[in-house]
């Protein structure tokens, strides 16, 4: 089946503990000392999870690995704003999703995301079972529009709301659940074709 809500359960943190939470803490308070052995553990905790998030957006190799040596950069000189109203995990994911995103907005053949469709004109996908296996999921979403996909990893994947999404792309929530509803309709559409290819 095609669970087009698994967000939640594929973005959601696990919980740290209160002793876990603390021992991050500590590493972000060496950070903030620029000792290099606390920027080192903290990129070490961190590095793997970011990659997979900056590739889910940017869809490659070669500029999942430049975003997250920028991002990484980023969290470094800003961590002195680092304010603990979010985890430390929280807040350096949406550091490493700016920077994916800005990676996107660079791409000179990216589909704009400016057309506006108003709310009753978004069409709302039934949901209905469809057998398929991750791999042919992640190749029929590799294969949507970079517009498309952008917003249906930002959403589904990565548990952005569309205010959240309309606000890191630059773009109005209208706009955001237009090409969610688009996106998930083409995705559907290749998934079929890719069943009855079978």
């Amino acid at each position: 089946m095609l669970n087009m809500s698994f967000k939640k359960e594929t973005n959601n943190q696990k919980n740290l503990s209160d002793s876990d939470l603390q021992w991050h803490e500590e590493l972000i308070e060496g950070c903030k000392r620029r000792d290099r052995v606390a920027q080192t553990k903290l990129y070490g905790l961190y590095a793997d999870a970011m990659y997979n998030i900056a590739y889910r957006i940017v869809g490659n190799t070669h500029d999942a690995e430049d975003v997250l040596v920028r991002a990484f950069t980023d969290v470094f000189r800003a961590i002195d704003s680092y304010d603990r109203r979010a985890t430390p995990g929280a807040w350096i994911k949406r550091i490493v999703v700016n920077r994916a995103i800005t990676t996107i907005k660079k791409r000179r053949n990216a589909v704009l995301l400016t057309a506006e469709v108003p709310d009753q004109a978004e069409e709302m996908i039934h949901q209905s079972d469809i057998d398929f296996d991750l791999s042919e999921l992640k190749k029929c979403m590799s294969e949507l529009a970079e517009g498309y996909k952008t917003v249906l990893t930002l959403y589904l994947i990565e548990g952005y709301d569309h205010g959240e999404i309309a606000q890191i792309l630059g773009i109005t929530e209208a706009t955001s659940k237009s090409q969610y509803s688009r996106a998930k309709k083409k995705l559907r559409e290749l998934i079929l074709q890719t069943q009855m290819v079978k």
